[in-house]
């Protein structure tokens, strides 16, 4: 899915959330390679754009890469009925995270002051594996959380990533867990209502 495409898709779907002729949506997918600045992002983190797009977001965060093997989730909330709490719609989103990672043996964990998902190797080495960056408009959400299932992390070279230098990237794929993006979703989708309280069901965006 191209970026562009997907920022005005969610866009008007946040304008139908917020007049209520739309219901609320999770929507899962892939981008091309690309990189996208978040509103706190600085020049210098773009170290090398290897020629991929750049594109500038209105979410939340500094520069991240997405592309193919990682999954993106785009999450549309109505955050008015769910105590209008960003900093608890952000810890919901992580605790999704987490439990989705738990499933395939990978323990992420929180770090204060450093935003996404992270795992400690064996050596210690902290690596993030889950990047998330959101933005609210009118009490709906939009833009979301994006996991490393099994990317190309070469391509995290290009920036300083979400600008954090002094530790890595990393995956499932890496990590030695590639369940496939059919089983990922399928446990994204069984958590999400456990943490949300909502079941999610497919649907066209």
């Amino acid at each position: 899915m191209p970026y562009e495409d997907a920022v005005a898709t969610m866009e008007a779907r946040v304008a139908a959330i917020r007049a209520q002729t739309a219901p609320e949506l999770v929507w899962t997918l892939e981008h091309p390679p690309l990189y996208t600045a978040g509103t706190s992002a600085a020049d210098d983190e773009l170290l090398d754009p290897r020629g991929l797009p750049v594109y500038r977001s209105g979410r939340g965060g500094r520069y991240t890469w997405h592309g193919p093997g990682q999954r993106v989730a785009y999450v549309m909330l109505d955050l008015k009925s769910r105590g209008s709490d960003v900093r608890a719609f952000v810890c919901d989103l992580e605790s999704w995270i987490i439990a989705t990672l738990a499933r395939f043996g990978v323990k992420g964990e929180r770090r204060t002051g450093r935003v996404g998902i992270w795992v400690v190797r064996p050596s210690g080495r902290e690596e993030k594996i889950a990047a998330i960056g959101v933005r609210v408009r009118h009490w709906v959400s939009y833009h979301g959380i994006a996991i490393n299932v099994a990317p190309d992390l070469a391509h995290f070279g290009g920036i300083v990533p979400c600008g954090i230098s002094e530790h890595g990237v990393t995956s499932l794929a890496a990590l030695g867990q590639d369940p496939g993006m059919d089983a990922f979703d399928a446990a994204l989708a069984e958590e999400f209502e456990k943490v949300f309280g909502r079941a999610l069901a497919p649907v066209a965006a």
